[in-house]
C-alpha cells in the first residue's frame, strides 16, 4: 500500500511540475490560444481526422451551382475591398491527368494586400497562410461545400500579435467568414 501511495505522490508531483512548466512556457500566448486548441482537440476527437479539425466548413444551400457560389464569393470580396487573386480549377486538371471527369473542386484565393504586407513584416512564415483560400468542393453525393483553413490558429495560436495587427487580422478573419457564409447561402 505504501508503494502505491508513493507512486501516486510521484505522479502527482510530475503532473504539477508539467502544468507549471506549461503555464510558464505559454505565458506570452494570446489569451484565446487555450480555447483555440481546446476546440481543435474536441473537433479532432469528434471526427478522428486532422483535416476536419483544422478547417471551417460551410454547406452550400441546395439549388446553388458551383458557378453561383464562386461568383458570389467574388462579388462579396469586392464589396469588402478584398482582392480576388485567382481561381484554380482542380477538377479540370484532375480530368486532364486521368482522362475521366472529376467532381467539382476549385480553389479560390483572396487577399487584403495591406494586411498581408503587415503580416509579412511581422513574420515571413505567415506567407504560408497567404493568400486566403476557400475551396469549393462537390462531395461524393453531389453536395457543394466551402472549406477554408481556420484562421484562429494564425491569429490566436501562440504569441499574441501586436494589437493593431491583431485587430486587422481579426477583420480579415471576419471578412473571410462573411464571404464563405454569404456565398454558401447565395448572397451577392
Amino acid at each position: 500500500m505504501r508503494t502505491i501511495r508513493n507512486l501516486l505522490a510521484i505522479v502527482g508531483l510530475a503532473t504539477i511540475l508539467a502544468a507549471g512548466y506549461l503555464l510558464y512556457a505559454t505565458r506570452d500566448f494570446d489569451p484565446a490560444a487555450y480555447g483555440v486548441y481546446r476546440d481543435f482537440a474536441v473537433r479532432l476527437l469528434e471526427t478522428g481526422d486532422l483535416a476536419d479539425a483544422f478547417v471551417w466548413a460551410e454547406p452550400v444551400a441546395e439549388g446553388l451551382s458551383a458557378k453561383d457560389v464562386k461568383e458570389s464569393m467574388k462579388s462579396l470580396a469586392v464589396e469588402r475591398n478584398f482582392l480576388f487573386v485567382n481561381e484554380s480549377p482542380f477538377y479540370k486538371q484532375a480530368a486532364a491527368v486521368t482522362g475521366k471527369d472529376f467532381r467539382h473542386v476549385s480553389f479560390m484565393q483572396f487577399c487584403d494586400v495591406q494586411v498581408g504586407i503587415e503580416m509579412l513584416d511581422h513574420n515571413n512564415a505567415y506567407s504560408a497562410f497567404m493568400p486566403c483560400g476557400v475551396s469549393v468542393v462537390e462531395d461524393s453525393h453531389g453536395k457543394l461545400w466551402l472549406y477554408a483553413l481556420n484562421m484562429d490558429f494564425m491569429i490566436h495560436g501562440a504569441k499574441e500579435l501586436p494589437p493593431e495587427l491583431k485587430r486587422k487580422a481579426l477583420r480579415v478573419r471576419q471578412t473571410m467568414r462573411e464571404i464563405m457564409k454569404g456565398a454558401a447561402s447565395g448572397e451577392f
